[in-house]
């Protein structure tokens, strides 16, 4: 546990987090090349999000649910899919291995994200596989519990199909800067330690080729049920956000998006937000893969 002096010596930023507004919506978020929104309400919520670049070493994954981690790359230009492809996957795979001790991980696709100028290239058919997108804008978990479970398990059975059930599994995301810093919008977490179990609203993905109009995103949805859907949260004055400034691409944050022991920390709502405090920041651009570790 951090302790309290610790807590009084970082710095701290005066940033605004968006959270799901209170009331009922129809939540969902449709994602296409180069664009994302939600049909829920949001809201901006003013909260200071701690620096821990100080104390980086005091973050686990078992008590917050993220961990920094120097981990040098032999990519060259996150830009090439080829090389992300060829070289990052298998990269990602033996840090996540690392850092969790897990026996086995299996990578499930990845995105590069930027606050700068997107393609201007038309791309048709979105997946979480090689495209360049905004950076998230609220407070969310990529899956619910239910759909991590659900993936973990068909992912399982995919790639191991003759192996036995395995015992654990942790759903999460790799995430790594590749902009020189300070970066203009930079990733907040939410310590996994302060959020409640019963917290959390479904968000049905949601992938089209272009955005449709607002009427046609809130009509009837065929197999919505079948879904995959993410978590958003509304504010909670408990909740703790840290971010580390000054990222370099040397460096990789883990998040969770559900750990299947429930004594550890399960997940970690994230976004990026705006930091005014260090001057001559540059756009952010990102890369973020998604993976499942199993235990044995």
């Amino acid at each position: 546990m951090i302790a309290v002096n610790e807590l009084e010596q970082v710095r701290s930023v005066d940033a605004q987090i968006s959270y799901l507004s209170s009331g009922s919506h129809i939540n969902r978020r449709f994602v296409a090349p180069g664009a994302e929104m939600n049909t829920g309400s949001y809201e901006l919520h003013p909260v200071s999000v701690r620096d821990g670049r100080t104390i980086k070493d005091r973050f686990n994954l078992d008590e917050h649910g993220f961990v920094l981690s120097e981990h040098a790359s032999a990519v060259t230009d996150f830009r090439d899919s080829d090389e992300v492809d060829n070289i990052y996957s298998q990269e990602v795979i033996d840090i996540v291995k690392q850092l969790t001790g897990a026996d086995r991980v299996v990578s499930r696709g990845w995105m590069v994200r930027t606050s700068g100028d997107l393609p201007k290239r038309e791309v048709v058919g979105y997946t979480h596989q090689g495209g360049v997108q905004p950076p998230a804008a609220d407070a969310h978990v990529d899956f619910t519990p239910d759909t991590a479970e659900r993936i973990a398990r068909q992912t399982y059975e995919d790639n191991f199909p003759d192996e036995k059930a395995y015992s654990r599994f942790i759903a999460s995301s790799l995430w790594r800067t590749f902009s020189p810093p300070p970066q203009d919008w930079p990733l907040a977490l939410c310590d996994g330690s302060t959020i409640g179990p019963d917290e959390g609203t479904p968000n049905t993905l949601v992938i089209v080729d272009e955005l449709p109009n607002r009427e046609s995103m809130l009509g009837p949805l065929p197999d919505e049920n079948k879904a995959i859907k993410a978590t958003v949260f509304q504010y909670n004055p408990d909740h703790c956000w840290w971010y580390f400034s000054n990222m370099n691409r040397d460096e990789v944050i883990l998040l969770k998006f559900h750990d299947s022991d429930s004594t550890k920390a399960i997940r970690v709502p994230h976004t990026a937000f705006h930091d005014p405090s260090l001057p001559d920041a540059y756009p952010r651009e990102s890369v973020e893969v998604r993976t499942i570790a199993y235990f044995k």
